[in-house]
């Protein structure tokens, strides 16, 4: 038994008892006299957070979404909408409304009145949408940004195209963060060729002095076996000997992606998995014959009896 109308908190409407509970689990409030259930479904307004000191409490409170460098502005921006009716749904007089356009107009010319701001606008935008078309996570993305101002910053953006240096940052985000999406997949996203992509990306690890981490072939695999549709115990039977082969030292100066090919399609053939070379070539956006010769490579190293 539910009631979903306005109620008084404090009295039961069935019994009048002013025994009321309140179950924060599962956000109703029952009567423990009757056992109805006068509200459900009860909003939280507290606090997501603990505090135990005042300080501790004033350094936590926060109002609105948090920041994010994804967006020019980081998100404190204030948008004036077009509503043509206010919060009671009646509907706004023509002064009042031609007051609020040029109101949004000039807000609009605020938010980007300086040209370091137009620059991060465009740049961000072009970052969300090569985001979406890769499908790289928030978190990725938030790096990216951060990598871009630090150019925009050290003015290497000067003199280039946005959309190069953008392209440049997220393919370094991946680096960093060893997410498998490769040059040839960001140029083909972006109007910037692959040459121009690779060539910011080269200035920006030599003067913003960024570190990446060496790439490894096992986080490679699951990306070329969802495209070609293998097994669990196939991958991670190329996960292990790719293991195998980092541990004996011959996966240096090789390309991850023709590693990762060659030992998914070892592994498919050891599993019984009919998989072709050119399947998996396509797959991972390499040539036939990098797998092959890998093939022979790990064959060797690891004396595989196939």
């Amino acid at each position: 038994m539910s009631r979903k109308n306005d109620v008084n908190e404090d009295l039961c409407p069935e019994c009048g008892s002013t025994h009321i509970v309140n179950d924060p689990d599962s956000g109703e409030l029952i009567c423990s006299g009757c056992g109805l259930v006068m509200k459900e479904s009860t909003l939280n307004d507290g606090p997501e957070w603990r505090a135990f000191t005042p300080s501790e409490k004033n350094s936590r409170s926060r109002v609105g979404v948090p920041l994010s460098f994804a967006v020019h502005d980081k998100g404190l921006t204030t948008m004036i909408g077009r509503v043509g009716r206010d919060a009671f749904g009646r509907q706004i007089p023509l002064d009042t409304k031609l007051q609020m356009l040029r109101l949004r107009k000039w807000q609009i010319r605020s938010r980007v009145h300086s040209s370091v701001d137009r620059n991060l606008a465009q740049a961000m935008a072009e970052l969300d949408r090569l985001s979406d078309k890769l499908h790289i996570p928030p978190s990725i993305k938030e790096k990216a940004a951060v990598i871009y101002r630090k150019a925009l910053e050290k003015g290497l953006v000067r003199g280039r195209s946005i959309s190069a240096i953008t392209a440049a940052s997220l393919y370094s985000a991946c680096r960093m963060t060893q997410t498998p999406r490769t040059l040839r997949e960001i140029s083909n996203q972006s109007p910037i060729s692959k040459k121009d992509i690779a060539r910011c990306y080269r200035l920006m690890l030599r003067e913003l002095e960024i570190q990446m981490p060496k790439p490894e072939a096992q986080l490679r695999v699951p990306k070329i076996a969802a495209m070609v549709g293998v097994g669990e115990r196939t991958q991670q039977a190329a996960v292990e000997l790719l293991r195998e082969a980092t541990r004996l030292r011959i996966t240096a100066g090789k390309d991850p992606m023709g590693l990762a090919a060659a030992a998914l399609y070892i592994a498919c053939v050891t599993c019984d998995e009919k998989r072709t070379q050119k399947m998996i070539a396509d797959a991972a956006g390499v040539t036939e014959v990098t797998i092959r010769n890998r093939y022979k490579g790990l064959k060797e190293a690891l004396k595989l009896d196939l």
